[in-house]
């Protein structure tokens, strides 16, 4: 199994709140509704790799 580590990233403040591991082969980018401790609310976050 290919697994790896991605970020998510808040859409509204651009700030990587959560690691989380995914399944690499053959999946699509993660959207997921996270708690943004910054806005204190829940956001869309979208997978980002670290860099």
């Amino acid at each position: 199994m290919a697994r790896e580590y991605v970020w998510l990233e808040c859409t509204e403040t651009g700030m990587r709140n959560y690691r989380v591991p995914k399944e690499m082969r053959g999946t699509e980018r993660l959207e997921l509704m996270k708690y943004c401790p910054k806005l204190r609310r829940h956001t869309l976050h979208k997978e980002s790799r670290k860099k």
